[in-house]
């Protein structure tokens, strides 16, 4: 079948910054209008890269545009979310957080040669948080050089519901934000893309993955108040108020 559809299937799921269609065994992440051609050409990019190690990624098949809008055609990935599980079936969520722990210990073994800085992404965003004085700003950006750079692959956006499958087989998928940096920094993002709504879920994954890993838990927190900031350029309206909270407690200590 052509890598570029002239028409697509059901819609399979739908994110902020995209939708995903099946298009017979492929699938199709169709980004939203507002989206750019860059982000199309830098997940394809990223996925490109992982396809040869050993992780449990979809395999870009082309970049196309359709009806105006970019996309991605990759291999399908079957059964629902971590996320979904874990909501419908809450006396499984201590052995789903353990098998999401090990996965991103997993993804974390890997270089990350290849993709972008994680700390020049984190230090582009502080600057363009529009809800932060330029006081904060500045003590966060001299907080950032002092952590370290690291050469890690880091997926940037890992949580329950970019996890697909079971303990028969898992995929991670939205690899748009895939960079090179230091484990401990995707750590505290995932924490901080789960404490708003699930705050009891953010500090039992930490504890996971901290015993999972060879990371200390002070070693994550170290870059709550720059993840939190960070955040804060992504327009996420109803998170605004929780995030500037999690960067006052984390720099008042």
């Amino acid at each position: 079948m052509s890598i570029v559809p002239q028409e697509y299937g059901p819609l399979i799921g739908a994110g902020k910054e995209a939708e995903v269609y099946g298009v017979g065994d492929l699938v199709l992440k169709l980004y939203r209008q507002s989206a750019s051609k860059a982000s199309a050409f830098r997940e394809a990019a990223a996925l490109s890269i992982i396809e040869g190690l050993d992780l449990p990624a979809p395999k870009v098949q082309g970049v196309c545009q359709l009806h105006g809008r970019w996309g991605l055609v990759m291999t399908r990935a079957e059964g629902q979310t971590f996320g979904e599980t874990i909501m419908l079936r809450p006396e499984e969520l201590a052995n789903h957080l353990l098998m999401l722990a090990k996965l991103q210990a997993q993804i974390h073994v890997h270089s990350g040669k290849g993709l972008s800085s994680l700390k020049a992404r984190l230090r582009s965003d502080i600057e363009g948080g529009i809800k932060l004085p330029g006081t904060t700003k500045r003590s966060l950006l001299n907080r950032l050089e002092g952590l370290p750079d690291g050469d890690r692959l880091c997926h940037g956006d890992f949580h329950p519901w970019n996890v697909l499958g079971s303990v028969d087989g898992t995929m991670v998928i939205d690899w748009l934000d895939a960079s090179r940096g230091e484990p401990a920094a995707d750590v505290c993002r995932t924490y901080v893309l789960l404490h708003h709504k699930f705050p009891m879920i953010a500090e039992a994954y930490l504890e996971v993955y901290t015993e999972v890993s060879a990371l200390e838990k002070r070693a994550v927190l170290a870059w709550l108040p720059l993840v939190a900031a960070a955040r804060l350029a992504e327009g996420v309206l109803d998170e605004v108020e929780s995030l500037l909270e999690l960067v006052e407690a984390a720099e008042a200590n």
